[in-house]
């Protein structure tokens, strides 16, 4: 085919043989290239990517693009071949364009593997495994390395001087380098404390102060952790923080099964008294109090035989607020959204000058955020509810509407 067309050429005298002949094999090359091009991409790409959407790995193939920086890649093989079969050795235009179809060859050899970690990114991701490892931390430090190294076969084959010599000179510039490159170095040794310590995944739900973050890990990459707020606003906080800083991981909540409720509630001291036998019978009635009323009251009396009781300061007995911490202790034991293995108790902490704080302490055991906000309200609901039966008091401020009643 070769010899044909330089004989060709030859016989064209109104033309002359090396241009006539050059010209025809450019244009052999453009039709072939073209040729390529069109199969390639307007008929097996466009064929795949019509039953992309049946698996997830088509999917990521088809989002990440592999398949069509693949093809590129390709038609710059079979360009290369093509100069090299028609054109003669030694000759500039082979040299030209075998410079050309090498830096071809390593831009989309290059963007077709940071296609393919896309693609193993989001397989991973899919799968749960990226939830688990800074993967995309990862794959961004593969893809600087790779650049850098793509950099410089770049300007070897511009330079025609072995890459060799290229990195040798990198000693002298690693402190540039190390100052340039300062947050993907120390990103990436960040990422990968927190994989082998476990001490963060995606999913997770972060507290930082400092950053004012407060939300779910949504992104982990080589300098960056992208945390989205309960508010739905993002932060950005740089990854090596993470280690030289502190913050408050909540995943231990959600894997225990149990989230924690621990608010308080204000009684008036002086609304405290002892029970009169009224309260007593009263309170029998309820059947949470029952057993708790009768085996204090069994005690009390056996404690009470040998004791003057004319005085109230002789012998023991039962408190409204005492009573009050009982039913409460039961009502825990008995509420079907409580933890039944964790610890559950109703304690009295230091009065001060906002009253006694009662305070309840228990795990909910459904972490979900509003389903535990709900819990927790109807505890309190409740316990705001029942508290005038013990004829307690919840101590609060005096309103300006209590003010002007007083004045009245």
């Amino acid at each position: 085919m070769k010899a044909l067309l330089k004989a060709w050429a030859t016989q064209q005298q109104w033309l002359d043989t090396s241009l006539a002949y050059y010209l025809l094999i450019m244009l052999f090359i453009l039709l072939l290239s073209v040729a390529l091009h069109l199969v390639l991409h307007r008929g097996l790409l466009r064929l795949f990517a019509a039953k992309a959407q049946t698996q997830q790995w088509r999917q990521s193939l088809q989002q990440s693009s592999l398949l069509s920086r693949l093809a590129f890649t390709a038609q710059g093989f079979v360009l290369m071949w093509q100069a090299n079969f028609w054109l003669d050795a030694g000759s500039e235009t082979l040299y030209l364009l075998n410079l050309l179809t090498q830096l071809w060859i390593l831009c989309f050899g290059m963007a077709s593997f940071f296609a393919l970690l896309n693609t193993l990114e989001a397989l991973l991701q899919y799968k749960g495994f990226g939830k688990q490892a800074p993967i995309r931390g990862l794959f961004q430090s593969i893809k600087l390395l790779s650049s850098v190294l793509a950099l410089i076969l770049a300007l070897s084959l511009l330079s025609g001087k072995s890459p060799l010599l290229l990195l040798s000179g990198l000693g002298a510039m690693t402190a540039i380098l190390l100052l340039v490159f300062k947050d993907p170095i120390l990103g990436f040794v960040a990422g990968i404390q927190l994989s082998a310590n476990r001490m963060l995944a995606l999913g997770d739900w972060l507290e930082m102060p400092k950053y004012a973050a407060d939300g779910e890990v949504i992104e982990m990459s080589l300098t960056t952790v992208k945390v989205r707020n309960w508010d739905n606003t993002i932060t950005s906080i740089p990854a090596y923080a993470l280690i030289s800083d502190s913050f408050k991981n909540w995943r231990g909540m959600s894997e225990s099964g149990g989230r924690r409720i621990k608010r308080s509630v204000f009684i008036e001291a002086s609304s405290v008294r002892f029970l009169t036998d009224e309260d007593i019978h009263r309170l029998q009635r309820s059947s949470l109090l029952q057993p708790y009323l009768d085996k204090k009251l069994s005690e009390i009396t056996a404690y009470n035989k040998s004791c003057d009781m004319s005085s109230v300061l002789n012998g023991r007995r039962l408190t409204n607020l005492g009573t009050l911490r009982a039913y409460l202790t039961e009502f825990l034991q008995q509420h079907p959204d409580i933890h039944k293995n964790m610890t559950r108790m109703v304690r009295q902490l230091p009065s001060g000058p906002t009253g006694i704080p009662l305070e309840i302490y228990a795990f909910c055991s459904n972490t979900a955020w509003l389903h535990y906000e709900t819990v927790q309200g109807d505890i309190f609901d409740h316990i705001f509810a029942v508290i005038n039966e013990f004829d307690l008091r919840v101590y609060q401020q005096p309103s300006g509407y209590d003010l002007r009643q007083l004045k009245l």
